[in-house]
Formats: structure tokens, sequence, C-alpha cells
């Protein structure tokens, strides 16, 4: 359903009180009766998927997968998958500048991305009452798998013209991906850039951010927002956030969000950040009460925040510990 995302922010940030945005989608298999394997590989399956918890949890928005493997394995790079955990790029295909120079920028629908697309497209039929954010990956985080998350850390002292080949090719992918999520009916982009939290402020402008920016540059508009996702210990690159000027920022639990609030804009929505793993994983339902409790009497006198996971929720995550952080959001406006 299309809308207008910008006066969509603007409403939640203004909103006294406001749905939990989670990043949600795996747990799905559990109610849907599916594996991780045969949903990451069936579009169907994944929109039905986002329904079920569309259905069963009241979230101010859809998300799909946050599955990081998608975008390396659409460039060739080789994935281990699990029936009951996310895939995995367990290999580099890049590993000198003549590969990274004979490296083919693939049409969206290589590999699986063409059902991710129609997994987006199909739950943009499904579901109407909130946004359907679909998920890409982050150019650097897409970088460092095809490269190795390792050597290209060595790589940006070492070798910059060559990661800059590969962010180029990457980026020049992403872009298309994400036009294609667009004309699919999603109302945003959650990029995930992980990775990025790993690098020096100096580094992250020069082979993160420019190339975000790029992406959000192509496709932005005001009914479609990238949301930013980073995971890592980004508290140092504050400032660096900051300058990346999204709409939308989510961080994981490395780092106190309160950092943040008070660094970015205060039109920006910044969501997060409980511990998907430690917590909603492998707590139970009175932890996840506990500790979504806390974080929201500290951090939503911000009117900016909004209560949400640090990152993906595992999918062999308890039902009850996810409608336990539901129930406490619930609690905590009620008070």
């Amino acid at each position: 359903m299309k809308r207008n995302m910008k006066e969509w922010m603007a409403e939640y940030i203004k909103a006294p009180v406001k749905k939990a945005m989670p990043i949600l989608s795996f747990p799905g298999i559990q109610i849907i009766g599916h594996t991780v394997e045969e949903m990451v590989k069936s579009g169907e399956l994944q929109a039905q998927c986002m329904k079920a918890i569309a259905d069963r949890f009241d979230t101010g928005a859809a998300f799909s997968l946050m599955d990081l493997s998608v975008e390396a394995e659409a460039f060739g790079s080789p994935v281990r998958y699990s029936e009951d955990d996310v895939p995995t790029v367990h290999e580099a295909l890049i590993h000198d500048e003549e590969e990274a120079d004979a490296l083919e920028v693939p049409k969206v629908g290589a590999g699986r991305t063409g059902e991710c697309v129609k997994g987006i497209e199909r739950a943009v039929e499904l579901i109407t009452d909130r946004p359907v954010l679909a998920g890409i990956i982050g150019p650097y985080s897409l970088a460092g798998r095809l490269l190795d998350m390792t050597e290209i850390m060595i790589l940006c002292y070492e070798e910059p013209d060559m990661v800059e080949m590969v962010l180029e090719k990457a980026t020049e992918f992403l872009i298309e991906y994400a036009k294609a999520f667009k004309a699919a009916g999603a109302n945003g982009v959650a990029m995930a850039e992980p990775a990025a939290g790993l690098l020096s402020p100096n580094l992250i402008d020069e082979f993160s951010s420019p190339y975000v920016q790029k992406i959000r540059e192509a496709v932005e508009d005001e009914n479609f927002m990238v949301l930013y996702h980073n995971c890592g210990n980004v508290e140092p690159l504050a400032e660096n956030m900051k300058r990346i000027n999204a709409d939308a920022y989510s961080f994981g639990n490395a780092i106190d969000i309160e950092t943040m609030l008070k660094v970015l804009p205060e039109d920006r929505m910044i969501i997060g950040n409980i511990d998907p793993a430690g917590v909603i994983r492998n707590g139970d339902p009175e932890m996840v009460r506990r500790e979504t409790l806390a974080l929201m009497e500290r951090c939503c006198k911000y009117p900016n925040f909004v209560i949400a996971s640090g990152c993906d929720i595992p999918p062999m995550s308890p039902l009850e510990n996810i409608q336990a952080f539901f129930d406490a959001v619930e609690e905590y406006y009620k008070k």
C-alpha cells in the first residue's frame, strides 16, 4: 500500500504511544510450519511468514528477512543453509585485484534475489495496515562478504583502490535491487550495514557512508524510506552516523542507544535496541519484560525513540518471549 513515509514518520514521532518496531520475521517459521531453508528460497513463504507475524504481533512496520547472504550469493558467493538458522556466506569470492576487476554485477533476479522481490510483492498484498520494509545489505558489508570480512579491513589500508572497485559494483547492484523492491510496492528498505561499525571514523567516511548515500539518493523519496541499520559498536562513530543523514536509524545492543538519541536530530526515528539473542532468544519472559521496561523508562523521554530489537530476532526465539516484549511495551504505555 502506497503511503507518504515522511508524513508517516513525522506522525509516529509525535504520537505519545508508539507501536514497537522489532526486526521480526524469521520466527514466523514457527507459526507457518516451515524451515528457514525452505523460506529463504521461496518468495511465497517469505510473504506468508511476514503475514503470520503481522497477524500475531501489533508491530509498527512489517520487516522482511534480514538475510545478509542473499546479495553475495547473487554475485556468486557460496552459501551454507540451515533448517533453523539464517544462511551464511562461508568463503571469499574475490582474492586479488584481477578477480575484483573481473567481477560482474548480477542482474536483479540472480540467486534468490528474484524470490525476495516476489516475496515483497506478495507481502504488500497481504499486509495493508502498516508499512512493509524490504531488507538489503549495506555496501561495505556486502563487499566484506565478497572479499572476506577480515581481509577487507587490511585491504582498506593496503589496497584501497581494489576495495573501492568492489564497493562500486556492490553499490550498483544494491541500487537496482532497492529499485526492484520499490517497484514491487515496498514502502522502504532496511539497509543492514553492520560491518561498517568496525571501521574508524575516517575509514567509514571513505568506505561506507559515500556508498550508502549513493543508494539513498537513488531510491529515497517521500513514498520510499531507507532505514539505516548498524548493530556494531557505533558510539565512537556517532558524528559519522549523523552525517549519513538517514530518515530513520536502527542500532544494536552493542551501544547505549541514548548516546545516539542525544546526537542525532530529533526529527529522525531511532529504533532499538533490546538484545535479540541474549534476551529475546535465550532469556525468559520475565527477563524480556524487565529489559524492555528498563530501556523504555530511560529512552521514551525522547519522542523519536521507538522500542525495538537491536537486530534481527533469531528464527527459533521462543514466541512467548516475543509476546512478553509486546506485553511489556503495552504495560509501559498503560502506566
